[in-house]
């Protein structure tokens, strides 16, 4: 209106449009839209007084037609949106409602036109929450540099931990290579030591690794975390799902490392000179740094203010346990980080609780401990307690050549040089035969056994088939000539043949 008012005040001293257009930078049709109004109210006399800016915008007001705005068709339905729209309802998920229950018949794009009309409408004002020293610290992970794989030595993917102090904004960072729950659970560690001490609360996200099961009012937390929590003496105090402005604090540190450590021109030869150079610039310009919300020095406040308030750190170092649930498969073993443990062979198929702490391994069925194991120190390790083992199954791994030979000196020399034979063999593995052998010595006794042996030796037939049919026939107990060797046979009654005839029949009369 300022310039309206020296557009009129051009026009009194007759000045050009042109001129005009110069010098105020003016369109041609709105300074003829002026010209006319002024002319319409006599304001171009130059003796009248000049009008006042709220009289020249009334009059352009009054000049201009009103618009009929057409009537939205979602207008009847505006209450049951506006309550949809307080709940965060999609804009779609209104129309679907509208159009299945209330029978509308509008488009989609009109509700979402409506919906972002109403909720400009809506304030949505916030509260922001001061801590006090030592009292809460909020936790989240973010997208960290590509990094050279220490094993392979291909780009991979990493991603940095961030811990930060509310009051004093003094921070720890850390990037590791994954968001599991023992990396977790060892950046927390890491991060209490860095600063001497433990805050009241942990405000984290809702990440699998701290929380099971996301709700407003009554959140599961991990069980690895809870413990952890309760080693370390802190309350986890979870955010709202889906709602990142509950801890901006971390959220802001978060995007501070991205635009200022991460986006400055830096090379790292690993994940190792990556820390330590992280390390540096958490201590550095991050924590020497004036705060743009407290505007005070980071570090100052937490050496003068926050680090007396933290709590202390336990005695002990507080085991990083994890916990998670096994199933125990046909092989007896659980599997956890894809290495393999054992567990008594009545519990497979069942679901367990394992717990792996720093050096061991542990599983439970209803809070009864059932195995336990040191730690795995490399993937694909088999940890096998034996005694988990069903025995008829064990045989075979027990029963090894050492073994059967020693079983075979108790019951006689005849029995140890078949023994001793039968394993001989260069082309077959006949350890199960050995077994079988061995094993009819609970039958037949020791003695009759070694007999069998004897006999089977005399006649060179080196089989566990020769030794069981000569105990089955009793021919074990019938006298052997010393020089008696060659085929061993069986009796003629002990083989009972099914179509055997007489001898003298082939000679009979009948038979020409």
């Amino acid at each position: 209106m300022f310039h309206y008012q020296d557009v009129i005040v051009r026009l009194r001293r007759n000045e050009g449009r042109r001129l005009i257009q110069a010098a105020l930078r003016m369109g041609p049709r709105k300074i003829d839209e002026i010209r006319r109004l002024a002319l319409e109210m006599n304001w171009l006399d130059p003796e009248a007084e000049l009008p006042s800016q709220e009289e020249i915008l009334a009059a352009l007001e009054a000049r201009r037609k009103p618009r009929q705005a057409q009537a939205s068709k979602v207008e009847p339905y505006r209450e049951l949106v506006l309550g949809w729209v307080k709940q965060k309802m999609e804009a779609q998920t209104i129309w679907s409602y509208l159009n299945k229950n209330h029978g509308y018949t509008g488009s989609p794009s009109s509700v979402r036109r409506f919906v972002r009309k109403l909720s400009a409408t809506i304030p949505d004002p916030v509260v922001r929450l001061h801590f006090s020293p030592g009292e809460v610290a909020q936790v989240d992970f973010g997208s960290g540099p590509i990094l050279p794989d220490p094993v392979t030595g291909k780009p991979r993917k990493t991603h940095f931990f961030v811990m930060t102090l509310t009051h004093s904004r003094h921070q720890y960072a850390e990037i590791v290579w994954d968001q599991t729950a023992s990396t977790w659970l060892r950046c927390h560690r890491n991060a209490f030591e860095f600063w001497g001490g433990v805050p009241t609360k942990i405000m984290p996200d809702n990440l699998k690794a701290a929380i099971i099961r996301a709700c407003y009012y009554d959140p599961q937390v991990q069980r690895s975390y809870g413990e952890f929590a309760r080693g370390y003496g802190f309350q986890v105090s979870p955010c709202v799902a889906k709602t990142p402005e509950h801890k901006g604090t971390v959220e802001s540190g978060v995007r501070y490392v991205k635009r200022s450590f991460l986006k400055s021109p830096r090379t790292f030869t690993g994940i190792g000179d990556a820390n330590r150079q992280l390390m540096e610039w958490v201590l550095g310009e991050a924590g020497n740094r004036t705060h743009g919300t407290t505007h005070l020095v980071p570090l100052t406040v937490f050496a003068e203010e926050e680090k007396p308030a933290l709590k202390p750190l336990p005695a002990e170092r507080v085991e990083l346990a994890v916990w998670s649930t096994a199933k125990i498969h046909p092989d007896c073993h659980a599997i956890f980080q894809k290495s393999y443990y054992s567990v008594p062979f009545r519990l497979v198929g069942k679901q367990l609780d394992l717990r792996a702490g720093d050096s061991t391994v542990m599983l439970f069925q209803n809070l009864e401990m059932v195995a336990c194991h040191p730690r795995a120190t490399r993937s694909g390790q088999w940890l096998t307690n034996n005694d988990h083992l069903p025995e008829e199954k064990m045989a075979y791994l027990n029963q090894t050549p050492a073994w059967c030979k020693e079983q075979a000196t108790r019951i006689g020399d005849f029995c140890v040089e078949f023994i001793s034979e039968l394993l001989g063999d260069k082309v077959l593995d006949r350890l199960r035969a050995a077994q079988g052998v061995l094993r009819l010595a609970k039958k037949y006794g020791a003695k009759r056994l070694n007999n069998a042996c004897r006999r089977a030796i005399a006649y060179d037939n080196i089989r566990y088939h020769t030794v069981k049919k000569i105990l089955e026939h009793g021919l074990d107990q019938l006298p052997m000539d010393e020089s008696e060797t060659g085929q061993l046979e069986l009796p003629f009654a002990a083989l009972s043949p099914r179509f055997a005839r007489p001898m003298s029949d082939l000679f009979s009369p009948s038979m020409n």
